[in-house]
């Protein structure tokens, strides 16, 4: 069996507090990277992420990237959702862009109802990237209206990257969508914001907006 470096809060609080004052991302990558060459188990942390969120990256990074199997990372992640803001969230995307799309879907069915809204986020944005490519059709029908802004934000930016490969579907599902229009237009918006859509179907976008506020 592969030898583990079994780490603790302490150490970790340690090596946090021996980088540069007023560290970025970029030296908590650095501090990660050891660990991952090390094999580190940071699993001592799980009981402080939520009320100290500089471990939250640590934690979740050093456990995933050395995980190889896609199934098993979302695993991991369905296993500790413990998300305490948006950021903690998005920053997971990666680590299940190649999971199997009915997979992924039958995960996201738990999320998006969830009593936790950065949860119910997770299960809109985990599909922006390659994984939601060509299923539009499958996911419009789980957008659904939330009061949580930041759930909001997430619903948009999905129905913004299916957009990007079939504006088509997109476009035709707005108008009976029945969604508000605080979804319905922070997606159009993410839409005329978004360099990978032409300037041609942002001006058809735009044109419904006066539909959707009825």
């Amino acid at each position: 069996m592969e030898s583990r470096k079994i780490l603790t809060k302490e150490q970790i609080r340690e090596d946090i507090d021996a980088l540069p004052a007023n560290y970025k991302t970029a030296d908590v990558d650095h501090l990660i990277a050891r660990y991952v060459r090390e094999k580190a188990d940071v699993s001592c942390l799980r009981p402080y992420i939520l009320s100290e969120q500089d471990l939250h990256r640590v934690y979740y990074y050093v456990s995933l990237k050395q995980i190889r199997n896609v199934e098993e990372r979302a695993a991991f992640i369905d296993s500790n959702l413990l998300f305490s803001d948006w950021w903690h969230t998005d920053q997971l995307i990666k680590f299940v862009a190649i999971l199997d799309f009915e997979k992924a879907i039958a995960l996201m069915q738990n999320y998006i109802y969830h009593e936790d809204p950065f949860i119910r986020r997770w299960g809109y944005v985990m599909f922006i990237s390659k994984l939601c490519c060509g299923h539009a059709d499958r996911l419009l029908q789980y957008f659904h209206d939330d009061p949580e802004y930041y759930v909001q934000m997430g619903e948009a930016w999905l129905i913004a990257e299916l957009a990007v490969n079939e504006p088509e579907k997109v476009y035709a599902w707005f108008p009976e969508n029945g969604l508000s229009y605080s979804i319905n237009g922070k997606a159009i918006q993410k839409i005329c914001d978004s360099y990978r859509i032409s300037d041609e179907w942002k001006e058809k976008y735009k044109g419904l907006r006066a539909v959707l506020k009825g």
